[in-house]
């Protein structure tokens, strides 16, 4: 497989992100639901946006690693949140991770009104091998 990040600028690179991906032949996509701070026993988190943004990576590689996949192959995050105000304090935890992984993804951070009971953060991933 070959990937290639493609930004006409740089200022996104401040925001851990690429402008767009391009993969080359591929032996294999992985399409990832929504991943959240919902507990093994399947109970939500009702901690605080750090809290949760941490059990949703945790659960987010779970299920790519569970899949035989590397999180350094994720080509697409998909970022939802209750409130911006209360994950930008946080963002740095989520860039660190990206950058461990060597993950270079084009990426969308939407606001939405509400998420599954108590939870404030979801990612949403496409990974390639």
């Amino acid at each position: 497989m070959e990937k290639r990040a493609i930004n006409p600028w740089k200022w996104q690179d401040e925001r851990s992100y690429v402008q767009a991906v391009e993969v080359k032949n591929p032996n294999g996509t992985l399409y990832v639901s929504g991943q959240t701070a919902i507990s093994a026993e399947g109970a939500s988190s009702d901690e605080d946006m750090e809290s949760q943004l941490k059990l949703a990576i945790k659960n987010l590689e779970q299920v790519i690693s569970g899949a035989g996949y590397e999180c350094s192959g994720i080509v697409r995050l998909n970022i939802y949140t209750t409130s911006t105000d209360e994950l930008w304090p946080h963002f740095s935890i989520l860039q660190e991770w990206i950058a461990k992984n060597n993950i270079k993804q084009a990426a969308t951070l939407m606001e939405v009104k509400s998420l599954f009971e108590t939870l404030k953060v979801e990612l949403e991933a496409t990974v390639v091998r």
